[in-house]
C-alpha cells in the first residue's frame, strides 16, 4: 500500500459551471422504439423496411406484416393495402378477413408483451369496416393459450348500408370511414413474454392502423417510467438529441427531419434506422437480426423538448440541445452531400430558423402555433443548437461553409443563440486539430461564432488516465463540449476499469469547468439481445434496469457538482504518478474532493489542512467500487468485432443476446458513510471516493 498526500486550500482557483454532466440521446440499441418510448406494440402501422447491408452497400425492402401473423396460421386473411389510408404520410395499413366468429391476429411485440398484475393499459387504434355488420373488436395478451388480459371494443357497425350496387348512387355508405378506438386492458396476472392479439367476435373484414398499447404509468403518457427515472435520477444539466448517426442517416434521404417528428402521431412519417445494418460494434453481418429496426417518432422533437422540462428538478434544469442535419448523409457510410450553394440547401437552414420557433416563439407564428397547438403555448425556451453531428472537413464534405451558412442566418435573426460547432469524431488527429483551428481564427473576427465545439472520442482506459490534464492547456476563446465519450475496455463491455478511467477523466473536465461546459456519456440505452453498440450507460429489457459503473460515475460527478474550483497548486500531478486523480470544489459552504484510484491496489491519501495541519473534520464519505470489493481483469472475448462479409452468419457466431451476456455491466457498490476524517482517507483499488465537508 502505497502514501500519497494532498494539501487542500480553500482558495478558488477558477469558477466552473456545476450544470456540466448532461445526458445524450441516441435511437440505438432499441433506446426509442422498444426502449424509453412506452409503446409495446411493434410496427404498430405497418410500415415496416427490412434492411440489410453494410455502409456504403446496402438494401431496403417493404415488409409491412413484420411483427404480426394470424392467430390461426392462416396465410391469406391478412393483407396489406394503401388505397385510402388515414394518413397519406404512412399509407400502409392492415385488412384482416376473420372467416369464421373469432379469429384474430397478432404481434409479437418486443420480445413479446409484459404486463403487472392489477395495471390499466391504454388501447387505441384506428379501424374501417369493410365488411362487418354485426359483433365487436375482442382485444387480448395471452401466452400459451392462457389469456391475461381483454377488453371488448364496440364497433361502429355501418348503418346505411346499400342494398344492391345501383343504392350507392343514393345512398352515402359509411363504411368507407376510419374511426378512432380507445379502450383500457387491465392485466389479470403479471406475464412475460405475452402475444397482444385483436379477434372479431363474427365473420367479416375489417381494416386496421396506428394499433397502440401503453402502460398508463408511462409518463406524460409517453415515457416508460423506469427508464425515465433513471435518467431524473441523473439531474442531468441538458440533453443532447437525436443524435448521433441518426441524425444524418444512411442517405439524405433517410435522414431525420424534425418536422416529420412533430404533429399527430398518425403524421409523423416512420422512417428507417440507420442502425438496421452494419456499422456498429457488435456481430456484423449482410442481415442483422434487427434489421426491421425503425423510427416510429413515437418520440419526436417536441416530446424531446418535452422530457427536458420532465426531467428538470429543484437541482437544475434540464436544458435542450438539438442537433441539427447540414445536408451531409452519414460520412461513415456514404459520400452524399446537398450542395451549400443550392436552393435545396437553404432549406436545410431554414429548418434551423423555423426550429427555432417551433421552440420558443409566440403561438401567433407559424411554427410556435403548431407547438401550442400540441399542448405546450409556452415556450421551450431553447438557447443552444448543434450545427451538425460529428462532421469532418474531407474531399466529400465542405464543414466550413456549411457551418458559416447556418451560423450567418442563426445570428441574423437570433442573435441570443447559442451555437455549437463539432470537431469531428477523431481526437486528437489533424482533423480534429484543423477544425479547431477553423472554429478559432473565426472566433477572432466573431466571438460568437462558436460557444462551444463538440468533440468525441470512444478510447481504451489508459488513453483516458494518459490524458486527464488533456483541457488543463486548451484555448480559452470557445466552450469545449465533450458530446460523446466512453471508455472501451478490452471487451467492449461496462465495466469498473472503464467507469474508473472516465471518473479520472471527469476530474480534469471538473477542474476545467471554466472550459468544459457541457459533457455527456455516450450512448444512452441499450436493450439487453438488441445491441449495435457497445458500452452504454443504462441497460434494460421489458422488465428490468440495470445501472452500469459509468451510470454511478455519472450520478457522482452530477449530485457533487461545485460552482468554483480549488487551487491544488499543481499536487494533482504528482499524484498521477501513483494513478490518483483528484479534483477539488466548492459549492456553497461545502467543499467537495474528488478522488479516483486506477492502480490494482488500496491507496492512503493524506490530506492537510491550509495550515498544514492533518485534515480533521466531519464528513460525508462516498464510495463506488466493484460489488466484489474487486474489479475483475478485462480480457476480450470472441464477441468483439467478428464480421464476415456479405453474407448471412453461420449457427457457429453467438446470438446477440450472447454477446450482450459477454459484456454484460459489472456490479458496483455505492456507499455513502457519515465519518470523521483523521488526516488521511483509504481508496481502495479501481474505486471512486467522494469527500464532502
Amino acid at each position: 500500500m502505497s502514501e500519497n498526500k494532498l494539501a487542500l486550500s480553500g482558495k478558488v482557483a477558477k469558477a466552473i459551471t456545476p450544470d456540466m454532466v448532461g445526458l445524450f440521446f441516441e435511437d440505438i440499441n432499441f433506446a426509442a422504439d422498444g426502449g424509453l418510448y412506452a409503446e409495446l406494440i411493434e410496427n404498430r402501422s405497418f410500415e415496416a423496411v427490412k434492411s440489410k447491408g453494410e455502409n456504403h452497400n446496402y438494401v431496403l425492402k417493404e415488409d409491412n406484416l413484420y411483427a404480426w401473423s394470424s392467430t390461426e396460421d392462416i396465410e391469406d386473411n391478412l393483407e396489406i393495402t394503401f388505397n385510402q389510408p388515414v394518413s397519406e404520410a404512412n399509407p400502409h395499413y392492415l385488412r384482416f378477413t376473420a372467416q369464421e366468429p373469432g379469429q384474430g391476429f397478432a404481434n409479437k411485440a418486443y420480445d413479446g408483451v409484459s404486463l403487472k398484475k392489477g395495471m390499466t393499459y391504454r388501447l387505441s387504434f384506428y379501424a374501417r369496416e369493410v365488411n362487418y355488420p354485426k359483433g365487436v373488436i375482442r382485444a387480448a395478451v395471452t401466452k400459451d393459450g392462457k389469456t391475461f388480459a381483454s377488453v371488448d371494443v364496440a364497433f361502429r357497425n355501418a348503418t346505411k348500408r346499400p342494398a344492391e350496387w345501383m343504392d350507392t348512387i343514393r345512398v352515402t355508405c359509411d363504411t368507407l370511414e376510419w374511426n378512432f378506438y380507445e379502450a383500457t386492458l387491465t392485466a389479470d396476472a403479471d406475464v412475460s413474454g405475452g402475444r397482444f392479439e385483436l379477434h372479431l367476435t363474427e365473420a367479416g373484414s375489417v381494416e386496421f392502423d396506428l394499433i397502440s398499447l401503453i402502460p398508463s404509468d408511462a409518463v406524460a403518457g409517453v415515457f416508460r417510467k423506469d427508464l425515465f427515472q433513471a435518467l431524473a435520477d441523473l439531474h442531468p444539466a441538458f440533453l443532447r438529441f437525436p443524435g448521433g448517426c441518426i441524425v444524418e442517416g444512411t442517405s439524405i434521404m433517410r435522414r431525420y427531419q424534425w418536422k416529420k417528428t412533430v404533429g399527430p402521431l398518425v403524421n409523423r412519417k416512420i422512417n428507417t434506422s440507420l442502425w438496421a445494418v452494419q456499422g456498429g460494434n457488435t456481430i456484423g453481418q449482410w442481415e442483422m437480426q434487427d434489421c426491421h429496426y425503425m423510427q416510429s417518432y413515437g418520440i419526436g422533437f417536441y416530446e424531446y423538448f418535452l422530457l427536458c422540462e420532465l426531467l428538470s428538478s429543484e437541482m437544475r434544469r434540464c436544458k435542450p440541445v438539438p442537433v441539427l442535419n447540414i445536408g451531409v448523409a452519414c460520412q461513415f457510410r456514404s459520400y452524399e452531400t446537398v450542395p451549400v450553394d443550392s436552393p435545396e440547401f437553404q432549406e436545410y437552414v431554414q429548418d434551423a430558423l423555423d426550429l427555432i420557433e417551433f421552440a420558443n416563439g409566440p403561438i401567433t407564428s407559424k411554427w410556435g402555433k403548431l407547438r401550442a397547438d400540441m399542448g405546450h403555448p409556452e415556450p421551450f425556451n431553447m438557447d443552444m443548437l448543434a450545427i451538425g453531428n460529428e462532421q469532418w472537413e474531407s474531399g466529400a464534405v465542405d464543414l466550413a461553409p456549411r457551418y458559416r451558412a447556418f451560423e450567418k442566418a442563426i445570428h441574423e435573426r437570433y442573435p441570443e443563440m447559442k451555437c455549437l460547432g463539432t470537431a469531428g469524431p477523431f481526437i486528437q488527429h489533424p482533423l480534429h486539430t484543423a477544425a479547431w483551428q477553423f472554429y478559432h481564427d473565426e472566433a477572432k473576427k466573431n466571438k460568437d461564432f462558436a460557444w462551444a465545439v463538440d468533440e468525441h472520442y470512444y478510447v481504451a482506459p489508459q488513453w483516458l488516465y494518459d490524458n486527464v490534464a488533456m483541457y488543463d492547456d486548451y484555448p480559452r476563446d470557445i466552450y469545449v463540449f465533450s458530446g460523446e465519450y466512453a471508455a472501451h475496455d478490452a471487451n467492449l463491455s461496462n465495466s469498473v476499469e472503464g467507469a474508473v478511467a472516465e471518473a479520472a477523466m471527469m476530474t480534469g473536465m471538473e477542474r476545467n469547468g471554466d472550459l468544459v461546459r457541457l459533457a455527456s456519456y455516450a450512448p444512452l440505452f441499450n436493450r439487453i439481445g438488441h445491441s449495435q453498440w457497445t458500452p452504454d450507460l443504462i441497460w434494460f429489457d421489458a422488465e428490468k434496469v440495470v445501472l452500469t459503473p459509468s451510470w454511478y460515475v455519472q450520478k457522482i460527478f452530477s449530485d457533487y457538482a461545485g460552482t468554483e474550483a480549488l487551487d491544488l497548486d499543481g499536487q494533482e500531478k504528482a499524484l498521477r504518478e501513483s494513478k490518483l486523480y483528484v479534483s477539488a470544489v466548492k459549492n456553497g459552504g461545502k467543499r467537495i474532493l474528488k478522488i479516483v484510484n486506477g492502480a490494482d491496489e488500496e491507496q492512503t491519501l493524506s490530506l492537510a489542512d491550509e495550515a498544514g495541519a492533518p485534515l480533521s473534520t466531519a464528513a460525508v464519505l462516498v464510495t463506488l467500487a466493484a460489488a466484489s470489493g474487486e474489479a475483475k481483469y478485462v480480457v476480450a472475448t470472441d464477441a468483439v468485432n467478428t464480421v464476415v462479409g456479405n453474407k448471412v452468419l453461420g449457427p457457429g457466431i453467438m446470438s446477440n443476446l450472447e454477446v450482450c451476456l459477454k459484456r454484460a455491466p459489472e456490479d458496483v457498490r455505492l456507499k455513502e458513510d457519515k465519518t470523521w476524517i483523521s488526516g488521511s482517507v483509504e481508496v481502495p483499488a479501481k474505486s471512486v471516493v467522494v469527500v464532502v465537508y
